[in-house]
Protein backbone atom coordinates (compact mmCIF):
# COMPACT_ATOMS: atom_id res chain seq x y z
CA UNK A 1 0.00 0.00 0.00
CA UNK A 2 2.85 2.23 0.56
CA UNK A 3 3.77 1.92 -3.36
CA UNK A 4 0.24 3.48 -3.77
CA UNK A 5 0.70 6.40 -1.75
CA UNK A 6 -0.79 5.09 1.29
CA UNK A 7 0.81 6.50 4.41
CA UNK A 8 1.50 3.72 7.37
CA UNK A 9 1.23 2.82 10.47
CA UNK A 10 3.85 5.02 12.73
CA UNK A 11 3.64 8.07 10.85
CA UNK A 12 2.53 11.03 13.23
CA UNK A 13 -0.15 12.20 11.12
CA UNK A 14 -1.91 9.21 11.84
CA UNK A 15 -2.27 9.51 15.73
CA UNK A 16 -3.17 13.21 15.15
CA UNK A 17 -6.79 14.27 14.97
CA UNK A 18 -7.49 15.98 11.62
CA UNK A 19 -8.59 19.92 11.74
CA UNK A 20 -11.67 20.33 10.03
CA UNK A 21 -13.54 22.39 6.89
CA UNK A 22 -14.82 25.60 7.02
CA UNK A 23 -17.58 25.34 5.16
CA UNK A 24 -18.00 26.93 2.55
CA UNK A 25 -14.92 29.35 2.83
CA UNK A 26 -12.65 26.41 2.51
CA UNK A 27 -14.50 24.43 -0.41
CA UNK A 28 -11.94 24.36 -2.70
CA UNK A 29 -9.71 22.95 -0.42
CA UNK A 30 -12.29 20.34 0.37
CA UNK A 31 -12.75 19.54 -3.34
CA UNK A 32 -9.11 19.22 -3.38
CA UNK A 33 -9.37 16.93 -0.73
CA UNK A 34 -11.95 14.85 -1.90
CA UNK A 35 -10.47 14.25 -5.45
CA UNK A 36 -7.25 13.07 -3.98
CA UNK A 37 -8.93 10.70 -1.79
CA UNK A 38 -11.57 9.22 -4.74
CA UNK A 39 -7.60 9.07 -6.71
CA UNK A 40 -6.10 7.22 -3.72
CA UNK A 41 -8.93 5.11 -3.62
CA UNK A 42 -9.27 3.87 -7.17
CA UNK A 43 -4.97 3.22 -7.11
CA UNK A 44 -6.10 0.77 -4.18
CA UNK A 45 -9.31 -0.66 -5.99
CA UNK A 46 -6.95 -1.44 -9.07
CA UNK A 47 -5.04 -3.92 -6.71
CA UNK A 48 -7.26 -5.40 -4.64
CA UNK A 49 -10.83 -6.47 -4.06
CA UNK A 50 -12.75 -5.33 -1.21
CA UNK A 51 -15.53 -7.55 -0.60
CA UNK A 52 -16.56 -5.79 2.61
CA UNK A 53 -16.63 -2.11 0.95
CA UNK A 54 -13.44 0.06 1.42
CA UNK A 55 -12.62 3.62 2.89
CA UNK A 56 -10.01 6.12 3.00
CA UNK A 57 -9.19 8.80 5.28
CA UNK A 58 -7.22 12.22 4.35
CA UNK A 59 -4.55 11.31 6.96
CA UNK A 60 -3.81 8.28 4.91
CA UNK A 61 -2.84 9.88 1.98
CA UNK A 62 -0.80 13.03 4.23
CA UNK A 63 -3.60 15.05 4.38
CA UNK A 64 -4.47 16.18 8.18
CA UNK A 65 -7.48 17.68 7.11
CA UNK A 66 -11.37 15.97 8.22
CA UNK A 67 -12.42 14.40 4.91
CA UNK A 68 -12.86 10.79 4.66
CA UNK A 69 -14.45 8.44 1.69
CA UNK A 70 -16.34 5.05 1.95
CA UNK A 71 -17.02 2.85 -0.91
CA UNK A 72 -20.26 0.29 0.21
CA UNK A 73 -19.71 -3.27 -0.79
CA UNK A 74 -22.90 -3.28 -2.86
CA UNK A 75 -22.19 -2.87 -6.46
CA UNK A 76 -23.65 0.45 -8.02
CA UNK A 77 -24.11 2.12 -4.47
CA UNK A 78 -22.42 5.42 -4.98
CA UNK A 79 -20.03 6.57 -2.50
CA UNK A 80 -20.18 8.31 0.95
CA UNK A 81 -18.31 11.15 1.46
CA UNK A 82 -17.66 12.39 4.94
CA UNK A 83 -16.56 15.85 5.74
CA UNK A 84 -15.89 17.08 10.06
CA UNK A 85 -17.91 13.46 10.24
CA UNK A 86 -18.45 13.35 13.82
CA UNK A 87 -20.50 10.15 15.42
CA UNK A 88 -23.46 11.91 17.76
CA UNK A 89 -24.69 8.98 19.04
CA UNK A 90 -24.15 5.21 18.93
CA UNK A 91 -26.33 1.92 19.65
CA UNK A 92 -25.53 0.07 23.05
CA UNK A 93 -26.08 -3.29 20.46
CA UNK A 94 -22.33 -3.82 19.34
CA UNK A 95 -20.21 -7.24 17.67
CA UNK A 96 -16.97 -7.45 16.36
CA UNK A 97 -15.65 -8.24 13.51
CA UNK A 98 -12.64 -8.47 12.18
CA UNK A 99 -11.04 -5.03 9.92
CA UNK A 100 -8.31 -4.37 7.91
CA UNK A 101 -6.68 -1.12 7.42
CA UNK A 102 -4.82 0.25 4.34
CA UNK A 103 -2.13 1.39 6.72
CA UNK A 104 -1.13 -1.49 7.85
CA UNK A 105 -2.94 -4.26 5.51
CA UNK A 106 -0.71 -7.27 6.02
CA UNK A 107 -2.65 -7.56 9.73
CA UNK A 108 -6.84 -7.92 10.46
CA UNK A 109 -7.81 -7.22 13.86
CA UNK A 110 -11.07 -8.22 15.90
CA UNK A 111 -12.68 -5.05 16.97
CA UNK A 112 -16.05 -4.64 18.85
CA UNK A 113 -18.36 -1.55 16.99
CA UNK A 114 -21.72 -0.50 17.88
CA UNK A 115 -24.00 -1.63 15.22
CA UNK A 116 -25.70 1.73 14.52
CA UNK A 117 -24.34 5.02 14.89
CA UNK A 118 -26.08 8.56 13.85
CA UNK A 119 -23.14 10.39 12.04
CA UNK A 120 -23.13 14.41 11.33
CA UNK A 121 -21.09 15.29 8.63
CA UNK A 122 -21.26 19.15 6.33
CA UNK A 123 -21.55 18.97 2.66
CA UNK A 124 -19.70 21.66 0.22
CA UNK A 125 -22.21 24.48 1.21
CA UNK A 126 -21.64 24.04 5.22
CA UNK A 127 -24.63 22.81 5.61
CA UNK A 128 -25.37 19.91 8.29
CA UNK A 129 -26.33 16.34 6.98
CA UNK A 130 -27.25 13.59 10.12
CA UNK A 131 -27.28 9.91 8.42
CA UNK A 132 -27.56 6.60 10.38
CA UNK A 133 -25.43 3.60 9.60
CA UNK A 134 -26.03 0.69 10.34
CA UNK A 135 -24.27 -2.97 10.63
CA UNK A 136 -21.21 -3.33 7.94
CA UNK A 137 -21.71 0.37 6.76
CA UNK A 138 -21.53 1.64 10.56
CA UNK A 139 -17.90 -0.18 10.79
CA UNK A 140 -16.60 1.20 7.82
CA UNK A 141 -18.01 4.63 8.83
CA UNK A 142 -16.71 4.17 12.38
CA UNK A 143 -13.20 2.92 11.00
CA UNK A 144 -12.72 6.16 8.74
CA UNK A 145 -14.28 8.53 11.75
CA UNK A 146 -11.79 7.10 13.77
CA UNK A 147 -8.56 8.33 11.20
CA UNK A 148 -10.02 11.14 11.29
CA UNK A 149 -9.54 11.63 15.43
CA UNK A 150 -6.05 10.41 15.18
CA UNK A 151 -7.02 6.39 16.01
CA UNK A 152 -6.66 3.41 14.34
CA UNK A 153 -8.61 0.39 15.14
CA UNK A 154 -6.09 -1.21 17.25
CA UNK A 155 -7.01 0.95 19.73
CA UNK A 156 -10.34 -0.54 19.68
CA UNK A 157 -9.39 -3.67 20.18
CA UNK A 158 -10.23 -5.59 23.71
CA UNK A 159 -7.74 -5.99 25.98
CA UNK A 160 -5.42 -8.98 24.83
CA UNK A 161 -6.33 -9.31 21.61
CA UNK A 162 -3.93 -8.99 18.67
CA UNK A 163 -4.35 -8.51 15.04
CA UNK A 164 -3.74 -11.86 13.50
CA UNK A 165 -1.45 -12.33 9.64
CA UNK A 166 -3.08 -11.73 7.14
CA UNK A 167 -2.33 -15.07 5.87
CA UNK A 168 -4.26 -16.71 9.00
CA UNK A 169 -7.58 -14.44 8.26
CA UNK A 170 -9.82 -16.85 6.76
CA UNK A 171 -12.60 -14.13 5.47
CA UNK A 172 -11.44 -12.61 2.52
CA UNK A 173 -13.34 -12.10 0.00
CA UNK A 174 -16.67 -12.15 1.99
CA UNK A 175 -18.86 -9.55 3.41
CA UNK A 176 -19.47 -9.38 7.46
CA UNK A 177 -21.64 -11.92 8.34
CA UNK A 178 -25.25 -10.21 10.23
CA UNK A 179 -27.96 -12.92 11.07
CA UNK A 180 -31.32 -11.37 8.94
CA UNK A 181 -33.45 -9.09 11.29
CA UNK A 182 -36.49 -10.55 12.77
CA UNK A 183 -39.44 -8.28 12.87
CA UNK A 184 -42.62 -8.72 15.22
CA UNK A 185 -46.04 -9.25 13.38
CA UNK A 186 -48.91 -6.94 14.45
Amino acid sequence: MRNLGVVQEGAPILAEPTRPFDLPAEREAAERAMESLFASMERVAGVHTFAKGMGIAAPQIGIGRAAAVVQPPEPGVGAIVLLNARIVEASDETDEHYEGCLSFFDVRGLVPRPRRITVETSNLDGDTVTTVYERGLARLVQHEIDHLEGRLYSVRMRKGVTPIPVEEYRQTGSAWAYEASVEADG
